[in-house]
């Protein structure tokens, strides 16, 4: 490949170098338990070998949601798009100084978190809901962690506005703008749990406050924790937009399209959570019934880019030679492990948005909720459209850093093909299992009495999860042996980064489409509307009666 005609610094690579060290290794980590669990589910409890170094089942459930679902996330997401911001503008950081400062803040707080963590004083769940009370050092640790992301997105900001002033009337960069989308989108969504995080659990856990209220922290927790998920797959929908397309021979298919996507899920991923509380009585029906119509209104922007990515793909799959209405699926470059990993990734998506429909359908969930359906469709999505892409990524993302040819490629297709064939295999077992009625957070092994009929499907469940966990490791092993290869690639093997051309001249894009302060407003007032009465009342009523609680 062509050596890129715009290069990061060699101390910005570095800077994002950093970030996927953290993200990869608390990858590594978290990914230890959740085979745990998967293999407890049929029958074969590990756990009993691993004490006293990890004492309980819900200990491993904590450190493998934490780990995955929030750090390895976190780290990633704010590395890449680092680099798209740079790249996409073209300009070092207009305050690099800040966006360390952000990152050594998340990692002081990954630490900070991660001890109690590791000493079961924070065995709380991915969810932490009171009135299950971890350590005061974790509640802080992950603030710490949201508010060096903080600081790393006003970097970006700052980067955009110099750009800006320096570029009227240009339409920004397309994986620039969809970066920015992404962290501002954030840094509101993020708001909740600043909320719950400073009002209710530290003081509550430094013992300022004698109890709390769950209600009103449920609802703190899920303003932020559904457009968590968009904050996860934003980055991996940059990447199928403008990266997947150039590394298939297409083009992008309408600049115009992808912008609008991404403006409506900033507008829209953000007051919905209330179809996370569907069985909380202290949330009138009507409100449940706002949320869900607002839960179907995402579908949109996710049909937008289910239409868009798949129509930049044909371009290059016939680029590439491809006829007929499918033919030209075949031609596209399978034997590439990045490709392979997010093409695997899009797959899974599908069967993780049908799930999610029934998730948001108020008489459906009432069938599904808290039942093993659930972890089923949020490894679909965070486990698959999002880790898997990111993984995918990662194979000409290090490469690009450190100037090094990624080691085995054939064993990085045998890797995402791995990872796609267990998550078929867990996803569906779970999904299953739980329309079955077994319920989630719970170790099955452990149950006086299981019914015969989940018993196939609860093995199903293991070996998912271990053809998993071989895919996974087998991902790190690739990821650090080409790291730290002493050997330099050659010329004509180093990496670009790879960003496809829009089918049409992005200064076409209608100028509405590249303007901020519309959409802005916009999202705020529909927040206000739809949590506004809501969260006035809920506050109005507080009830801090509930003491904490330590139950394993």
């Amino acid at each position: 490949m062509s050596v890129s005609t715009y290069e990061i610094s060699a101390s910005d690579k570095r800077f994002i170098g950093w970030h996927l060290i953290f993200a990869v290794v608390a990858l590594s980590v978290g990914s230890l338990f959740g085979p745990l669990q998967a293999f407890e589910h049929a029958g074969w409890d590990l756990y009993p070998y691993i004490q006293p170094l990890f004492k309980s089942y819900y200990q491993g459930l904590t450190l493998h949601g934490v780990l995955n679902a929030l750090v390895w996330t976190t780290f990633f997401i704010t590395g890449f798009l680092t680099l798209t911001v740079i790249y996409g503008l073209k300009r070092d950081l207009r305050y690099p100084k800040l966006n360390r400062v952000g990152f050594w803040t998340m990692v002081v707080g990954l630490v900070m978190a991660g001890i109690p963590l590791l000493l079961d004083e924070a065995s709380v769940m991915y969810t932490f809901y009171p009135p299950l009370q971890a350590h005061w050092a974790f509640y802080l640790g992950l603030t710490l962690v949201v508010v060096g992301s903080w600081l790393e997105g006003w970097g970006f900001y700052f980067t955009y506005m110099a750009w800006r002033k320096d570029n009227p009337g240009v339409r920004t960069p397309f994986i620039t703008f969809a970066s920015l989308i992404t962290m501002v989108m954030w840094q509101i969504a993020t708001i909740g749990i600043a909320a719950e995080m400073l009002t209710q659990l530290l003081p509550w856990s430094l013992g300022l406050l004698p109890g709390v209220d769950p209600q009103l922290n449920r609802t703190y927790f899920w303003f932020t924790g559904h457009p968590l998920v968009y904050f996860w797959l934003l980055p991996a929908y940059i990447s199928w937009y403008a990266m997947l397309p150039k590394q298939v021979g297409g083009k992008l298919f309408s600049d115009s399209l992808a912008r609008l996507a991404f403006w409506l899920f900033l507008l829209l991923s953000v007051p919905l959570g209330f179809h996370h509380q569907y069985v909380d009585p202290g949330v009138p029906e009507g409100w449940k019934l706002i949320h869900a119509m607002l839960t179907y209104t995402v579908f949109f922007p996710s049909m937008l880019t289910a239409f868009t990515v798949i129509a930049s793909l044909e371009t290059g799959g016939r680029a590439r030679g491809g006829k007929g209405w499918l033919g030209w699926i075949w031609a596209l470059p399978w034997k590439d492990p990045s490709v392979a990993a997010q093409l695997f990734a899009g797959i899974l998506f599908m069967f993780g948005g049908i799930s999610g429909l029934v998730n948001a359908s108020y008489n459906i969930n009432l069938v599904v909720h808290n039942t093993t359906w659930v972890p089923g469709h949020f490894h679909l999505t965070v486990a698959s459209a999002v880790t898997l892409s990111f993984m995918g990524i990662s194979y000409w993302l290090v490469p690009y850093l450190t100037g090094k040819k990624l080691w085995k490629p054939k064993w990085a297709v045998i890797q995402a093909w791995l990872w796609f064939i267990g998550m078929l295999i867990f996803s569906n077992a779970m999904h299953v299992v739980g329309l079955l009625g077994a319920p989630r957070r719970t170790p099955l092994g452990l149950a006086p009495y299981v019914p015969p009929e989940w018993s196939g499907h609860l093995l199903r469940v293991g070996i998912g999860g271990g053809i998993m966990f071989v895919s996974l490791y087998l991902y790190v092993l690739i990821i650090a042996k080409t790291a730290f290869s002493k050997k330099k690639a050659e010329v004509d093997e180093q990496v670009e980064i790879p960003v496809a051309e829009a089918r049409h001249d992005p200064q076409t894009t209608p100028g509405w489409l590249d303007r901020w302060a519309v959409w802005l407003v916009a999202t705020f007032a529909l927040i206000l509307v739809a949590y506004g009465p809501q969260l006035v009342d809920q506050i109005i009523n507080i009830q801090l009666t509930s003491p904490g609680f330590k139950v394993w």
